[in-house]
C-alpha cells in the first residue's frame, strides 16, 4: 500500500491504452446494485440487509449527505502524507477493514482472500469472531499484516477467555468488542429467504475449533455437527452483560481494547471511565436497530465529549473517499470499511477486494488534495459545512 498516491488512477488510464478495464466500477457506491444482480439472493441479502425497514441504513447515507466539503485553494498539496499511528498500528491511509463475518457466503475463500489482500496492501484487518475460517487460518493468510480481533462476547466465559488467548497467540494486536449485537436484529431480507448461515455451519468455525467450546459437547463436532451448532445458538451473544463485566477483558488481554457500537455520549464517557483504549462510533451498518441514529450524526458530540481522552474510530456508511474525509474532519482517527470490500469479494474474489481498497485510497487521497489538505492535521470541522 506504499505506491505513489496517484498510482492506481494512473495505472487504470495507462492500462486503458491497451483496452484493459478495471475489474469493478471505480464508483464504489455502484457495487451494491452489481452485487444484487450477480450474487445468490441469500448471499446478497445477508451482506446488504439491515434491521427492520432499513431506515437506519438510509439514515447513515443521509447523515453523510448533510455534511459538505468546503475546498480551500492555494494550499501546497505537492508533497502530501496521510500516514498515522492508531493504537500502535501504523496506517498508510486512515482506514481499516471492518469485521464482517461469514464471508464464505460471498466467495469460497472468504476471510482468507480478504486477509491475503489486506496483508499485501498494508491495510489492517479486523477479523470477526463469526469468521467462516478459524482465526489461526485467517492470521496465517494475513502473513506479516497488521490485524485486530473482534469479539462477539459469548455467554460461556470459558469460551470467551479461550477466544482471547487464541487471538493473542495468533498475532492479533488490538481487541475490538462489539456491544450492539446482544442478539441478532430483525433482518427481513434474511427472514424472507429463511436463511441464517450459522445454522448451516457457516460463521461458527471459531467455535467448532475451540477447545473450551468442544469440551462442552457430548460428542465430537465431526460426529454431530447439528448438536454443536445448537450449542453455538445457546451461547452466541450475551444480553446480560453490563459495564461491570469489562474487567474480565482487561484481565485477559494485555493490548488495547476498543468498544464498538457506541452511539450515545453517556456510553462513550463510561467507556473512557472504564479504562478502555478506544471506541468505534457505529450502528453496525444499520443492521441492528431500525430507526436508529445515523452513525455520522452520533460522531461530533461523542468527539466533543471524549475525543481528547480516547481514540475515536468511525464505522457505518462509508462508501467513498469523501465519506472518509467527512468522518475524519468530524474527529475520527480512522474509519472502518465494511460492505464495499464484501461486495468486491463476492464479485471478483481477491481482485475485487484489491480493487476496492486501492480505489478507495486513491479517491480519498485525491479528494484530500483537491480540498486543499496535505495531511490529516489539515482536517477539522471547519473543512465542512452542514446543510440546513
Amino acid at each position: 500500500m506504499n505506491q505513489p498516491l496517484e498510482s492506481y488512477q494512473d495505472e487504470i488510464y495507462l492500462n486503458g491504452l491497451s483496452g484493459a478495464r478495471p475489474v469493478l466500477p471505480a464508483d464504489l457506491s455502484a457495487l451494491e446494485d452489481l452485487a444484487r444482480a450477480r450474487l445468490a439472493p441469500e448471499a446478497y441479502g445477508y451482506i446488504a440487509g439491515g434491521a427492520g425497514t432499513g431506515d437506519a441504513i438510509r439514515e447513515n447515507a443521509a447523515a453523510f449527505r448533510r455534511w459538505r466539503i468546503v475546498p480551500r485553494m492555494l494550499t501546497d498539496v505537492s508533497n502530501p502524507t496521510f500516514a498515522s499511528t492508531v493504537l500502535g498500528t501504523k496506517l498508510t491511509a486512515p482506514m481499516l477493514l471492518a469485521p464482517i463475518g461469514v464471508l464464505r457466503v460471498a466467495h469460497p475463500d472468504g476471510e482468507l482472500a480478504v486477509a491475503r489482500v489486506a496483508g499485501s496492501l498494508g491495510v489492517p484487518m479486523i477479523t470477526s469472531t463469526a469468521a467462516s475460517f478459524p482465526m489461526e487460518d485467517v492470521a496465517a493468510a494475513n502473513g506479516d499484516g497488521q490485524r485486530w480481533y473482534q469479539l462477539y462476547w459469548p455467554k460461556d466465559p470459558g469460551v470467551a477467555a479461550s477466544f482471547l488467548a487464541r487471538a493473542k497467540a495468533a498475532g492479533f494486536s488490538v481487541l475490538v468488542v462489539t456491544l450492539d449485537t446482544r442478539m441478532l436484529g430483525w433482518r427481513p431480507r434474511d427472514l424472507d429467504n429463511a436463511y441464517l448461515p450459522f445454522l448451516r455451519g457457516l460463521g461458527v468455525q471459531n467455535y467448532l475449533t475451540d477447545p473450551a467450546f468442544t469440551a462442552g459437547l457430548a460428542e465430537p463436532v465431526a460426529d454431530n455437527e447439528t448438536a454443536a451448532i445448537l450449542r453455538w445458538s445457546q451461547i452466541f451473544g450475551n444480553p446480560s452483560l453490563t459495564w461491570q463485566d469489562l474487567p474480565f477483558l482487561r484481565e485477559r488481554w494485555d493490548g488495547p481494547i476498543v468498544l464498538k457500537g457506541i452511539q450515545a455520549v453517556a456510553d462513550a464517557q463510561r467507556a473512557v471511565d472504564a479504562g478502555m483504549d478506544g471506541i468505534v462510533v457505529s450502528n453496525h451498518g444499520g443492521r441492528q436497530v431500525d430507526g436508529g441514529i445515523g452513525a455520522l450524526d452520533a460522531l461530533p458530540p461523542i468527539v466533543a465529549a471524549v475525543g481528547s481522552r480516547t481514540t475515536v474510530l468511525f464505522d457505518s456508511g462509508v462508501r467513498g473517499g469523501a465519506d472518509m474525509i467527512k468522518a475524519l474532519a468530524l474527529g475520527a482517527r480512522a474509519v472502518l470499511i465494511g460492505r464495499p470490500y464484501a461486495y468486491g469479494l463476492g464479485l471478483a474474489g481477491e481482485d475485487g477486494v484489491r480493487h476496492v481498497l486501492r480505489a478507495l485510497r486513491a479517491d480519498f487521497e485525491l479528494t484530500m488534495r483537491l480540498a486543499g489538505c496535505a495531511s490529516l492535521d489539515d482536517l477539522s470541522p471547519a473543512t465542512l459545512t452542514r446543510l440546513p
